[in-house]
C-alpha cells in the first residue's frame, strides 16, 4: 500500500521510538493509577481523559516514527498531514489528557518562577514562536536543507512540538489561576493564529512550480530518507526513480493537497477550540449569575 511493502518493519515502525512512547503509556497509566496518591490533591481521572491522552501519544508516534512518518518523506500530502496532527491536533489532546494536579506537581516547582520563563510562557511569545518556526521550515530552501541533516531535523521539530504545547497552553490551560488570558481575548488568541499561520499554507497552495527537493529531486529525496531507512540510501535510487515512484499525484498537485489539508486540519480544530473557550466563558458567566441570584440579600 503507498509503496510501503517496499521497506522493512524497521523503516515502518521504528522499534526504538516504538517502546519509548509505550513506556510513556507504562508511566502514565501508573502515575494516574497506583502512584496517585504520591501526588498533592490527585483525583482519580476519567476514562475519557486517559482515553484521549492514549489517541494522542497514539497519533504523535505514527506521525513521528510510525508508518505516516515513512510516507511523510514519500508524498508531500502526508508530510503536511503529521505536521497538522503532531504540532496543532495532539497539544490539545495531551493538555486535556493530563490532570492537573500532574501539571502542577511538575510546573509548580521553584525552578519554574524565575521570569525568564515567564517572559518564554507569555502567550504572545508563544504564539508568534511557533509560527515563526513553522513558517520559516516551509521556506524552501530551509526546509530541504533541515530535512536532510538529521540532528537539525530533530533538534528543529522538538522545538515545533515544545512551542506548539506552549501556544496551545494559553487555549486551554487546565489551571485557572495559572491562565494569564481571559476567554474573551483567547477568541482572538485562536483566531490570531490561524491568521499567522495562513501565509505559509498560501505560498504551498498558490505555488506555480515545486518547491521542495526532498518531494522532486531523487538526490536530495534519497538523502532524506537515508535517516529514516535502513541500508545505504544510493541503493533508493537503484531500485526507484525517486518519490515520483511512490505518489499517486504529480509533484504540483501533492505540494497543493498538503497544504489544503494543513490550512482545512488547522481551520477545523480552531474553530473545535473557539466553541469550546465560548462555552467555558458562557457557563462561567451563568454560573456567577446563579450565585448572585441566590446570594441572600442580607439577614433581619
Amino acid at each position: 500500500m503507498m509503496g510501503l511493502e517496499y521497506f522493512s518493519f524497521r523503516d515502518l515502525w521504528s522499534p526504538a521510538f516504538m517502546i519509548f512512547m509505550m513506556a510513556i503509556v507504562v508511566l502514565y497509566t501508573f502515575v494516574i493509577g497506583p502512584w496517585r496518591h504520591h501526588f498533592a490533591n490527585s483525583s482519580p481521572v476519567s476514562v475519557s481523559r486517559q482515553l484521549v491522552f492514549f489517541l494522542a501519544i497514539v497519533l504523535l508516534y505514527l506521525t513521528q516514527g510510525g508508518p505516516l512518518s515513512l510516507l511523510g518523506h514519500l508524498m508531500f500530502t502526508f508530510h503536511m498531514t503529521n505536521m497538522a496532527l503532531a504540532y496543532v491536533l495532539v497539544p490539545p489532546m495531551l493538555i486535556y489528557g493530563i490532570p492537573d494536579w500532574l501539571w502542577r506537581s511538575a510546573f509548580g516547582a521553584r525552578i519554574w518562577r524565575p521570569a525568564i520563563f515567564r517572559y518564554i510562557m507569555h502567550p504572545i511569545v508563544s504564539l508568534l514562536a511557533f509560527i515563526l518556526l513553522f513558517s520559516l521550515y516551509h521556506i524552501p530552501s530551509n526546509h530541504d536543507w533541515i530535512m536532510t541533516h538529521f540532528t537539525v531535523h530533530r533538534i528543529y521539530f522538538a522545538l515545533l512540538f515544545v512551542t506548539s504545547m506552549a501556544m496551545w497552553w494559553h487555549v486551554y490551560c487546565p489551571i485557572p489561576e495559572w491562565r494569564r488570558i481571559s476567554h474573551l481575548l483567547t477568541l482572538g488568541y485562536i483566531f490570531m493564529g490561524g491568521l499567522l499561520l495562513t501565509p505559509a499554507c498560501v505560498m504551498i497552495i498558490f505555488a506555480g512550480k515545486p518547491l521542495f527537493g526532498v518531494y522532486n529531486d531523487p538526490q536530495v529525496w534519497a538523502q532524506a530518507m537515508g535517516y529514516c531507512v535502513s541500508g545505504n540510501p544510493a541503493e533508493l535510487l537503484e531500485k526507484f526513480d525517486g518519490p515520483t515512484f511512490f505518489n499517486m499525484l504529480s509533484v504540483i498537485d501533492d505540494q497543493q493537497l498538503g497544504g489544503i489539508i494543513m490550512k482545512l486540519l488547522q481551520e477545523g480544530v480552531n474553530i473545535a477550540a473557539l466553541y469550546s473557550v465560548f462555552m467555558q466563558w458562557y457557563r462561567r458567566d451563568r454560573s456567577r449569575e446563579k450565585d448572585n441570584v441566590l446570594e441572600p440579600v442580607g439577614a433581619e
